[in-house]
């Protein structure tokens, strides 16, 4: 008797098993590499802004941006996604700053991670599978439109020159690749555009007008403010709402990234990653963040990376060039990264969805979702608003439409005796509160039979038309025989019947 054994590797055969993507191949590496140093220069500019708008120093927008890639590079669920200090969370935290200053501001930022730790770990990634798509289109096209919003002002009264500038950006995004992909186009602009600004002597606004790069490393601490109760009560709204902002838009991007890379995520993972990103962001003095979606576009769609070293990089590129080359960085005109942001604008549109073709076969109501999501996007500046308005609008448009499948039709026997009510459809809130009218409660025989193998219950309102039903015809001395009921559906109405207000 002969047996099967599996042939053993050699150790060196393991370990080259066990080598990433990016260390394996070395395509791969020049790939991730030359990513992450694109979406660090992007950063800078993008990380000072909304700093701004947190009403803090830049230095602080620029420190988050950092521990946050970094961090969330190890720790993180997707892959090639980046997170760095962003609007909505600058947009959240900013009146906590305003009234009662940094060190709260930093507090919040601890507590909302630990906020995030805690619903990741509880399985709020799971609340993404009631994402419609429709939502999902229009949170990508609000997106682009966001994305390039923020560029406009970088194009009102300024020089001329920047307008040829931006131009030479995007011709030369849209023509290097058809030279060669090795180096990704967004850096070769960059470079042209900063050597041409400089080598001409052209007088542009720079990344260096934006405010001043910091020229040293955060240092860890504690932050100041008391260690009191009034303190955790003041903080915590602020540091709940960033929470929950934070996870939406970081689960959103990944899924989005999922659906680009056609790979999956541990969406689980990352919010409790995004989470552990904050802490260690507040504890170095950041201004916290979640994930940055243009930025993970130039990172992902543009530049072609695909591993956790391309999100470890952009961290520490951003602090190197800020560090160690910022006079350098300093130079590099807006307008180059401009070109760059606006090229991911176009990228990342879903153009085929408002293709005529497509809107004429789109039902209205999907079509509906989709602008209502743009709009309440574009118009509060909230990623997250607009997806909790959309997905509640799509809800309601699906709720209406299963309402309108529930149907009655009715048979007499030939003794005319009995009548059998044949209902079809799902019976839920939205539906069976229409059921109680669909009967001929005086002209009935006096048996009548409610056939639901068509049907199915999905909540206590339908057993209670069901109940008010029968007790309508038990009122005029008839009788009700409810059949064909599946087996949840038996089950909910055994428990329930009898027990609610059959009255309506």
């Amino acid at each position: 008797m002969s047996s099967l054994t599996t042939p053993s590797l050699s150790p060196a055969a393991r370990l080259r098993g066990l080598k990433p993507d990016w260390l394996a191949d070395p395509k791969v590496w020049r790939t991730e590499v030359l990513a992450g140093l694109v979406v660090a220069l992007a950063l800078i500019p993008e990380a000072i802004s909304f700093s701004v708008i947190a009403g803090v120093d830049p230095a602080l927008g620029l420190f988050a941006s950092f521990t946050m890639a970094v961090t969330i590079a190890v720790v993180g669920g997707r892959r090639a996604m980046i997170s760095a200090a962003t609007g909505a969370v600058a947009l959240v935290i900013a009146p906590l700053n305003r009234e009662y200053g940094l060190g709260h501001l930093v507090a919040a930022v601890i507590l909302a991670g630990l906020f995030q730790v805690v619903l990741g770990a509880l399985g709020v990634a799971k609340l993404m599978r009631f994402i419609p798509r429709s939502v999902m289109v229009g949170f990508v096209n609000s997106l682009a439109v966001l994305i390039f919003m923020a560029q406009v002002p970088e194009m009102r009264d300024v020089p001329w020159a920047v307008y040829p500038l931006i131009a030479g950006g995007l011709a030369l995004m849209v023509l290097f690749p058809r030279i060669t992909t090795v180096v990704p186009a967004p850096l070769v602009s960059i470079v042209i555009l900063t050597a041409i600004t400089v080598g001409a002597a052209i007088a542009v606004p720079t990344v260096g007008d934006k405010g001043t790069l910091p020229s040293s490393l955060p240092a860890p601490g504690l932050p100041d403010v008391p260690f009191t109760l009034d303190t955790l009560t003041t903080i915590a709204p602020y540091a709940f709402a960033m929470a929950l902002v934070g996870l939406m838009e970081s689960l959103m991007t990944a899924k989005l990234v999922d659906d680009i890379t056609d790979t999956p995520s541990n969406k689980t993972r990352e919010s409790v990653g995004q989470g552990i990103a904050n802490i260690v962001t507040g504890f170095f003095g950041g201004m916290g963040g979640c994930a940055m979606i243009g930025q993970t576009m130039i990172n992902v769609k543009v530049s072609g990376a695909r591993t956790r070293l391309s999100t470890f990089l952009a961290g520490a590129f951003l602090m190197v060039l800020c560090v160690a080359f910022g006079p350098i960085v300093s130079d590099i005109p807006m307008a180059a990264l401009v070109a760059v942001m606006v090229m991911v604008s176009f990228a990342t549109f879903d153009w085929h969805s408002v293709a005529p073709g497509t809107l004429r076969r789109m039902p209205a109501g999907e079509i509906a979702v989709m602008v209502i999501t743009v709009v309440c996007v574009v118009a509060t500046h909230n990623l997250a608003i607009g997806v909790v308005v959309g997905s509640v609008t799509a809800m309601v448009v699906f709720a209406r439409r299963v309402a309108g499948f529930a149907d009655v039709t009715s048979v007499t026997g030939p003794d005319g005796a009995t009548v059998v009510h044949r209902v079809t459809g799902e019976l839920f809130f939205a539906s069976s509160n229409d059921l109680v009218g669909r009967f001929d409660y005086a002209n009935d025989p006096d048996h009548v039979v409610i056939d639901l193998s068509a049907a199915h219950i999905w909540d206590a309102s339908s057993v209670a038309a069901l109940d008010a039903i029968g007790a309508k015809y038990a009122r005029r001395g008839k009788t009700v025989e409810i059949t064909g009921l599946n087996d949840p559906s038996a089950r909910l109405h055994g428990r329930l019947t009898g027990e609610l207000a059959a009255e309506h």
